[in-house]
């Protein structure tokens, strides 16, 4: 699951970074605004690869893809994007725990004693 995830979360990490450079066009908002709110996104993204197996990792997740969602709201190809995304991420961590279960189903096996 870690590796499926951890893809997923680098991906987005590209994403944010091109979407704070959309979101520079705006008039409305002040770069360092900008900046800031991806530089966050962009950080917790990476922050999030090693934290998939810890407690709460991937809450933590679901609450990132929730913003990128949000984040259409300044964007709007983020509406899209954060979508592709979310179900990602929802992929990532089902396709991955299954994964995650044959492997330990495999070891357990070639650990067992042969009859």
């Amino acid at each position: 699951m870690r590796t499926l995830c951890a893809s997923t979360l680098i991906g987005e990490f590209f994403v944010i970074g091109f979407a704070g450079l959309v979101a520079m066009k705006d008039d409305s908002l002040s770069m360092g605004t900008v900046w800031t709110v991806c530089g966050i996104a962009m950080a917790l993204s990476v922050l999030l690869c090693g934290m998939i197996t810890r407690p709460g990792g991937v809450q933590m997740g679901w609450a990132l893809q929730i913003a990128l969602i949000a984040s259409g709201f300044v964007v709007p190809v983020m509406f899209f994007l954060g979508a592709v995304f979310a179900a990602l991420w929802w992929a990532s961590i089902h396709y991955g725990r299954k994964i995650d279960e044959a492997k330990a189903r495999w070891a357990a096996e070639a650990e067992a004693p042969s009859r």
